[in-house]
């Protein structure tokens, strides 16, 4: 079909940078995190690499990839579409803290 692109979703966490630098998962008031789910749009740029990668939000939120799945086509618009995927990937740590919260 014309027009159609592949699209997948993305399971991650919102993280932000400590002040060493570091990529730290971003918590709430009470210490908790959420996941949630982001896939890529028509305008998504960069390119998927890995578990850990880290892309941007349509409102340049940063988020650690946790988990990535294809999706069909026709669902696409069950889930949020993101900016564009970034070269830069947070530490094995958090990638395993988040990856508690995925069951």
């Amino acid at each position: 079909m014309k027009g159609q692109y592949a699209v997948n979703l993305y399971t991650g966490v919102p993280v932000v940078a400590n002040a060493s630098g570091d990529y730290e998962i971003k918590r709430e008031p009470d210490g908790d995190f959420k996941l949630h789910a982001w896939r890529t749009g028509k305008h998504s740029k960069g390119k998927y690499q890995g578990v850990g990668q880290i892309f941007l939000t349509e409102n340049n939120l940063k988020v650690a990839v946790i988990a990535a799945e294809p999706v069909p086509f026709k669902k696409r618009h069950d889930y949020t579409p993101m900016q564009r995927l970034t070269s830069e990937f947070v530490s094995d740590a958090v990638v395993a803290a988040a990856s508690t919260a995925l069951n």
